[in-house]
């Protein structure tokens, strides 16, 4: 049976280019991969996972537990994590836990039961005991948009700090003084950290964020639509209200639909973690976006390093400000049409 030093030695290149070529790399040119597969059909060359981790002790695979699968944030992120995975030489089992700390520790443990190389993992609160304990154990792993506060793992995040500045600036530019927050889940990093951004910038231009205007939610599409219910229904409702997630602001958007409203006209909306729907609904909505295929390979690459013993690094990223119309934001001028030069004859 041919081996991958004979599928080299055929196509004349090292042993870590075919690897390269089999793993579906990028950094292959097209003359070496065509030598490779050549030499790859020529040999019957096949390669064994299964005695390949039984050699080195290692699966090759990874696990991905995302906390909504639903949510389209976490299924851009779930697709770059596979592919620079699978560039990598690896493959990925994901589990969702659908924002259950239950369902996440029955994915966790279940991954680790099956041998995985490594565990990237997204927390849907800081209070887990077999994640603490999978990470004192020394297990590779790494936090990928939340994390557990106190815990020596590494964390690759986006810092939404800054755009959450730039969308009350915004806001406030446009005339809005009255801005609530449907915000996420307490025990999630995120969840408090776009509260704590969000008063910190009202304070910055002298606005209150009064707790009536703070609304609890759960990153799913219900909550947004039952805490903007309650916003509507207040003595003095806000002018804006910010959904701390993508969901959360559908829910907000069908709240306000549900009752004869318009956005922004009557109640305006922006969102955190802005996603391609935004742009097709009407008015297009205004939303911070995160570098979401960026996080997943770089997560990718900080739990690689940790498996093959180099040592791994967090990884911080800046989210963005996108203005769009939802806040009541002026409709963008057309760009005037191209001057076509005409040869005199």
């Amino acid at each position: 049976m041919a081996s991958i030093k004979d599928v080299a030695r055929e196509a004349g290149v090292s042993v870590a280019t075919v690897s390269r070529v089999l793993n579906d790399h990028p950094s292959v040119s097209a003359d070496a991969r065509a030598r490779v597969l050549a030499a790859v059909e020529t040999l019957g060359y096949r390669p064994n996972a299964v005695a390949r981790s039984l050699r080195t002790d290692q699966t090759r695979t990874l696990g991905l537990v995302i906390s909504d699968v639903l949510n389209p944030y976490f299924t851009e992120l779930a697709r770059s994590v596979e592919e620079e995975a699978r560039a990598l030489g690896y493959s990925v089992i994901i589990g969702n836990a659908d924002e259950r700390p239950d369902l996440q520790d029955h994915h966790v443990r279940t991954l680790l039961d099956r041998r995985i190389d490594g565990l990237l993992v997204s927390p849907t609160d800081g209070g887990s005991p077999l994640m603490l304990d999978a990470a004192r154990a020394g297990t590779p792993m790494v936090f990928v948009d939340r994390w557990i506060p106190g815990v020596d793992v590494p964390v690759v995040r986006a810092d939404g700090r800054a755009a959450v500045r730039d969308l009350v600036a915004h806001l406030y530019g446009l005339g809005h003084r009255r801005l609530a927050i449907i915000a996420g889940p307490a025990a999630t990093t995120t969840g408090q950290e776009r509260v704590e951004a969000f008063r910190d910038a009202l304070t910055a231009h002298g606005l209150e964020l009064p707790d009536a205007y703070i609304g609890q939610g759960d990153f799913q599409a219900e909550s947004g639509r039952r805490v903007t219910e309650g916003f509507l229904d207040l003595p003095e409702p806000p002018e804006v209200v910010f959904a701390a997630d993508n969901l959360m602001a559908l829910g907000a958007l069908d709240a306000v639909r549900a009752r004869g409203l318009r956005v922004p006209q009557d109640l305006a909306l922006a969102a955190f973690d802005d996603i391609p729907w935004f742009v097709h609904t009407d008015p297009p909505v205004t939303a911070i976006a995160q570098p979401t295929g960026e996080l997943g390979r770089a997560a990718v690459r900080a739990l690689v390093d940790r498996i093959e013993g180099r040592p791994p690094e967090s990884v911080t990223l800046p989210a963005r400000l996108v203005v769009r119309r939802s806040c009541g934001e002026p409709p963008a001028s057309p760009e005037p049409a191209p001057v076509q030069n005409r040869s005199q004859s």
